[in-house]
């Protein structure tokens, strides 16, 4: 079990609960991250999209996250 901070922006700060959460992930890539998320925060599975940075740049799925990765949450944004 391994756990990271998480940073949440935008409506990921609601459903989170506040600008930042501890999440414990069985696993260590960013698709495990985002599946934990998930089951935590199900109300974020209703966001249209949702990007996962790691250390200020947009990560794949199959990233492998360290303890001290600074991990944030993308949530949806619009424009004009």
């Amino acid at each position: 079990m391994n756990t990271y901070k998480v940073l949440a922006f935008g409506i990921t700060r609601q459903l989170l609960g506040g600008k930042e959460a501890e999440i414990d992930v069985d696993g260590n890539t960013v698709r495990d991250l985002r599946q934990a998320l998930s089951s935590k925060f199900p109300e974020l599975n209703d966001l249209r999209s949702l990007y996962i940075a790691v250390n200020s740049g947009y990560s794949e799925e199959d990233q492998i996250l360290t303890p001290g990765d600074e991990i944030a949450l993308i949530p949806p944004v619009s424009g004009g």
